[in-house]
């Protein structure tokens, strides 16, 4: 009888010593090899990845409002690209909101789009001719050129 039990401890014993194979259908997270982050390059994320999105835009000031929120807090990251498709966006939700189309042509200044910062400047200045600060738009769309 302790033969038996010997017997028994020790093929559980080395059976908790083994360890199955890992099954071809699920992945080894260990040997796959890491990318390193992408040096000097903004990565976009997936929720603002054009190729992905079918959206289609018609007159909502809510959801530009929430663009305009978004692209705000991107722009305070720094993440400037982001911050730009995200203005863009609320242009396109609402084609008269003057404050996205100038945070679109300050955050086109920042990514040194001088063109595209001049010409959302100019669409600032039809949207909101008498803004207060309309004059000082004015005189750094001169400087743009």
């Amino acid at each position: 009888m302790l033969a038996f039990l010997v017997i028994i401890v020790g093929s559980l014993f080395a059976e908790q010593q083994v360890q199955p194979p890992p099954k071809p259908n699920q992945p080894d997270l260990q040997r796959r090899p890491t990318k390193p982050p992408a040096a000097g390059k903004e990565e976009i994320p997936p929720e603002e990845d054009k190729a992905l999105s079918t959206e289609e835009f018609s007159f909502n000031p809510l959801e530009a409002e929430k663009w305009l929120k978004v692209g705000n807090y991107y722009f305070k990251m720094k993440k400037y690209r982001p911050a730009a498709d995200r203005y863009r966006g609320a242009t396109k939700w609402n084609e008269g909101y003057g404050e996205a189309w100038l945070r679109l042509a300050e955050t086109e200044e920042k990514l040194k789009d001088l063109q595209a910062a001049k010409e959302a400047y100019n669409k600032y200045l039809e949207v909101a001719p008498d803004a207060k600060n309309a004059e000082e738009i004015r005189k750094k769309i001169t400087k743009l050129k």
